[in-house]
């Protein structure tokens, strides 16, 4: 009976079928495989961002947001970087030692580089976004005022490097996120691995 069988035939049909449900196997696995993989959103919300200060002028403040947070991008003065010292009697940690910023941030400037300031805009109070309050002395902030942030929530005050002031509701300094100079005119922020 094997007399009318052609092998070569069925080799070819052997063949055929493997590589065919090879191939039916690697399309229905894909899907599968993509669930395990975050979405998108999901990966946008942890991924650390890039934010180009190359435009800021000094005593400009520009705005990105990352985690689903505002950050705050400072370029300081002269003048701004000159005020931080006089105020500091009026901070409740005016020396950051509460863990609010990374260790390289636990200076008086709480930043990388003293001009520039990078914080998380949100006020340790009750989280609302405090407005920037650049001004020196108003009269609604009072004659020592040099100039900061100031929650309308609950009247919290935050100084120029984001310190908060004594007396007021919000018991920490704003927090300063991780990050690191890619270049003069571009901040990664989320990573701080890597030497700037």
């Amino acid at each position: 009976m094997s007399e009318g069988v052609d092998k070569s035939r069925r080799h070819f049909l052997t063949v055929a079928t493997t590589v065919t449900g090879a191939v039916g196997a690697g399309f229905a696995a894909v899907p599968f495989l993509s669930s395990w993989k975050p979405s998108a959103r999901a990966q946008a919300l942890g991924a650390p961002v890039e934010a180009d200060i190359s435009k800021l002028q000094p005593g400009e403040m520009i705005r990105v947001g990352w985690r689903g947070q505002p950050i705050w991008i400072l370029r300081r003065t002269e003048a701004m970087l000159k005020s931080l010292p006089e105020v500091g009697s009026f901070l409740r940690d005016p020396d950051s030692e509460q863990p609010q910023q990374p260790a390289y941030a636990t200076n008086e400037s709480r930043s990388r580089k003293p001009e520039i300031l990078v914080v998380v805009g949100i006020c340790t109070h009750l989280g609302c976004v405090p407005a920037e309050r650049f001004d020196l002395a108003p009269a609604d902030l009072g004659p020592d005022w040099k100039g900061g942030f100031y929650c309308p929530c609950h009247g919290s005050k935050f100084d120029l490097a984001g310190r908060v002031y004594k007396g007021v509701p919000a018991p920490l300094n704003l927090s300063v996120p991780r990050h690191r100079f890619l270049s003069d005119s571009l901040i990664l922020i989320g990573d701080d691995t890597g030497v700037a």
